[in-house]
């Protein structure tokens, strides 16, 4: 009994929870659309708890605070962006793309959204914006199992590759065995141990400070020792860096893991109550992200004595303040909150990966008419290869896969935003521009990462360049009358549906 830790209860019952889930939506999947999207079956409150928990990975609670402890609010500039990114994602975006996408042949990923909505006669649509997501997302998923395994390393003292499978395995269990419902379901239970986290951590740190007059004398008492002015918006940053932190929200409008919540909805009327829930709990996390990494300042300033793992390393602030600040039981909770994020954003990731090999290359190009339970099993299997290979990234402790999230969303948010953008408001858009766009737009962005230009992060270039590329290219041919037609349909259905 002497080494027990109650920490350990609680990891151990979240985890039993999610396998729990996973092997309920088992029961429930029937058909590859039921495996990949949940068989459009998914309503308000599960759309938007899902949408957000697979878009706030580790970064959240590891990230965020860790840069608003370093710098002061001048960081917050991310959390801005991305909510009024994430709003007109939601607004715009996510109720036209739902009747799109099943106007056009009830398509179930991105690349076979593009496919059937340009009627494009070959298959290189589809093969390219599949290639894009696999290249990008393989890596964005790697990148989530080194956050979980350095999770598991700092808390149960096991070594790298022990809590790198640890961390990824119950995370490929509940996929590969429920698919979307248990991605989802699952999503919606991490998503309330996330804001539960946020909200209480940052409210238990204020009392323990004792009220707002010794909170402002501790910051002003290490800002004078730093030079750096933590309360400011501007203070210690350019407007080129601000451009840059703040056009993240760009990156919402391509996001493939985020875009398949819409298109699961059950219908478009119930995307509207998703949006306010959705923004609600986005707000109220970033927000309490950034006060948690605030509010540690002052904290760690009168509290030196357990601010040694902090001064090392600023994204364990929340993981320290949820063990001096609580007993045991609640910070395994609080805690659980961050594999929450990891596995949340993991699990979509790898089953949209899944989806493209597929639906988008088994299907299309190996078995036209295979079986919808082969094409279930042959979805499983895809995860597991998929999980394997970003393992294989992951196995170096060092791997400097971290650093190349931002790069990934950017990809996607270059390659993609436009393109869905215009898809679902242009009648005029050519299957040549759309293609043209994604290459232009993926490309831009790894040609402007190698050499960082301006300094300015590359999904602004990429996305403007993309959109310029759409209507330029586009405007030197004409859409068929087909697709005019099927996006008359759409509007039609749009004006009686009402606003959204």
């Amino acid at each position: 009994m002497g080494n027990f830790n109650p920490m350990y209860v609680t990891f151990g019952i979240y985890l039993i929870a999610v396998l729990l889930i996973g092997l309920a939506a088992y029961f429930s999947t029937r058909s590859f659309d039921d495996y990949i999207l949940g068989g459009r079956s998914l309503g308000s409150f599960v759309t938007a708890m899902s949408a957000g928990a697979s878009d706030m990975s580790g970064w959240l609670l590891m990230g965020l605070p860790g840069a608003i402890y370093v710098a002061g609010l001048s960081e917050a500039w991310i959390a801005i962006g991305l909510t009024i990114g994430a709003y007109f994602n939601w607004r715009l975006v996510a109720g036209r793309l739902r009747v799109h996408t099943e106007y056009n042949n009830n398509a179930l990923t991105l690349p076979d959204y593009f496919f059937n909505r340009f009627g494009a006669k070959n298959k290189v649509m589809k093969v390219i914006s599949a290639a894009i997501i696999l290249f990008f997302f393989t890596i964005y998923c790697s990148s989530g199992i080194v956050a979980g395994a350095r999770l598991f390393q700092s808390l149960f003292d096991i070594g790298y590759t022990e809590a790198m499978w640890l961390g990824a395995g119950a995370t490929i269990a509940y996929t590969f065995i429920g698919g979307f419902l248990a991605v989802s379901w699952t999503d919606t239970i991490q998503a309330t141990l996330m804001i539960f986290a946020l909200i209480l951590t940052p409210i238990m740190v204020y009392l323990a400070l004792g009220g707002a007059d010794e909170m402002s004398a501790a910051i002003q008492s290490v800002a004078a020792t730093t030079g750096k002015e933590y309360g400011s918006l501007i203070a210690g940053t350019t407007l080129m860096g601000i451009i840059s932190t703040a056009a993240w929200g760009l990156g919402y409008f391509g996001q493939p893991h985020i875009l398949a919540r819409f298109m699961a909805a059950e219908n478009v009327k119930s995307l509207v109550k998703a949006r306010r829930i959705g923004m609600t709990w986005m707000i109220l996390c970033l927000g309490g992200a950034v006060a948690v990494g605030f509010i540690g300042i002052p904290y760690f300033a009168t509290h030196a004595a357990g601010a040694a793992a902090v001064n090392a390393n600023a994204e364990t602030v929340f993981m320290e303040l949820a063990k001096q600040l609580f007993n045991p039981w609640i910070a395994g909770a609080l805690l659980a909150a961050i594999l929450a994020a990891v596995m949340s954003t993991l699990s979509c990731q790898l089953l949209v990966c899944s989806s493209a090999l597929t639906e988008d290359i088994y299907r299309t190009f190996l078995r036209k008419n295979a079986s919808q339970q082969e094409l279930v099993w042959v979805g499983r299997i895809m995860v597991l290869l998929v999980a394997l290979i970003a393992i294989g990234l992951a196995s170096d402790p060092n791997a400097k896969v971290l650093g190349m999230v931002s790069y990934a969303w950017a990809g996607f948010g270059a390659a993609f935003g436009p393109v869905i953008i215009l898809s679902v408001f242009w009648q005029g858009m050519t299957r040549n521009g759309a293609l043209a766009g994604i290459i232009v737009g993926a490309v831009t962005v790894l040609v402007w990462k190698q050499f960082g230009w301006l300094g300015l992060y590359e999904i602004v270039p990429g996305f403007i360049l993309c959109g310029l590329t759409v209507w330029l290219v586009s405007r030197l041919g004409q859409p068929s009358p087909t697709m005019l037609a099927a996006h008359a349909a759409v509007e039609k259905e749009f004006a009686q549906i009402g606003k959204v």
